[in-house]
Protein backbone atom coordinates (compact mmCIF):
# COMPACT_ATOMS: atom_id res chain seq x y z
CA UNK A 1 0.00 0.00 0.00
CA UNK A 2 2.88 2.42 1.16
CA UNK A 3 4.16 1.63 -2.64
CA UNK A 4 1.20 2.39 -4.21
CA UNK A 5 0.93 5.79 -2.10
CA UNK A 6 4.60 6.72 -2.96
CA UNK A 7 3.97 6.08 -7.09
CA UNK A 8 1.15 7.88 -7.06
CA UNK A 9 2.88 10.95 -4.95
CA UNK A 10 5.84 11.05 -7.50
CA UNK A 11 3.27 10.89 -10.54
CA UNK A 12 1.50 13.80 -9.19
CA UNK A 13 5.29 15.78 -9.00
CA UNK A 14 6.19 14.96 -11.97
CA UNK A 15 2.21 16.26 -13.53
CA UNK A 16 2.76 19.69 -11.65
CA UNK A 17 6.36 19.81 -13.80
CA UNK A 18 4.35 19.29 -16.97
CA UNK A 19 1.69 21.84 -15.62
CA UNK A 20 4.16 24.76 -14.77
CA UNK A 21 5.39 24.10 -18.71
CA UNK A 22 8.94 23.13 -17.94
CA UNK A 23 8.76 20.08 -19.83
CA UNK A 24 8.14 22.29 -23.34
CA UNK A 25 10.27 25.31 -21.78
CA UNK A 26 13.03 22.85 -21.44
CA UNK A 27 12.68 20.78 -24.69
CA UNK A 28 12.10 17.48 -22.05
CA UNK A 29 15.86 17.61 -21.26
CA UNK A 30 16.12 15.55 -18.71
CA UNK A 31 19.32 17.16 -17.34
CA UNK A 32 18.16 20.88 -18.07
CA UNK A 33 15.08 19.75 -15.90
CA UNK A 34 17.10 18.85 -13.19
CA UNK A 35 19.30 21.53 -13.01
CA UNK A 36 16.78 23.93 -12.82
CA UNK A 37 15.02 22.24 -9.92
CA UNK A 38 18.33 22.15 -8.13
CA UNK A 39 18.43 25.82 -8.53
CA UNK A 40 15.01 26.43 -7.08
CA UNK A 41 15.74 23.73 -4.41
CA UNK A 42 19.08 26.32 -4.00
CA UNK A 43 16.80 29.57 -3.75
CA UNK A 44 14.70 27.88 -1.17
CA UNK A 45 17.17 26.89 1.19
CA UNK A 46 19.08 30.46 0.81
CA UNK A 47 19.14 33.87 3.17
CA UNK A 48 15.33 35.25 1.61
CA UNK A 49 14.31 31.71 1.97
CA UNK A 50 11.06 32.35 3.73
CA UNK A 51 9.97 35.48 1.28
CA UNK A 52 10.88 32.84 -1.55
CA UNK A 53 8.67 30.00 -0.14
CA UNK A 54 5.90 32.15 0.34
CA UNK A 55 5.74 33.97 -3.40
CA UNK A 56 5.71 30.68 -4.73
CA UNK A 57 2.83 29.36 -2.64
CA UNK A 58 0.79 32.53 -2.94
CA UNK A 59 1.87 31.94 -6.47
CA UNK A 60 1.10 28.58 -6.87
CA UNK A 61 -2.80 28.66 -5.05
CA UNK A 62 -3.56 32.07 -7.43
CA UNK A 63 -2.68 29.43 -10.34
CA UNK A 64 -4.79 26.34 -8.87
CA UNK A 65 -7.38 28.66 -8.00
CA UNK A 66 -7.58 30.24 -11.63
CA UNK A 67 -7.54 26.58 -13.24
CA UNK A 68 -10.48 26.11 -10.74
CA UNK A 69 -12.50 28.70 -11.83
CA UNK A 70 -11.79 28.37 -15.98
CA UNK A 71 -12.52 25.08 -15.03
CA UNK A 72 -16.00 25.84 -13.51
CA UNK A 73 -17.00 28.55 -16.50
CA UNK A 74 -17.14 25.58 -19.18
Amino acid sequence: MQRRERTRHLIELGGLVQKAGLVELTDDDRATLYGALLDLAGRGRGEDARDILALWKRRGKRAFDTERETAKAS
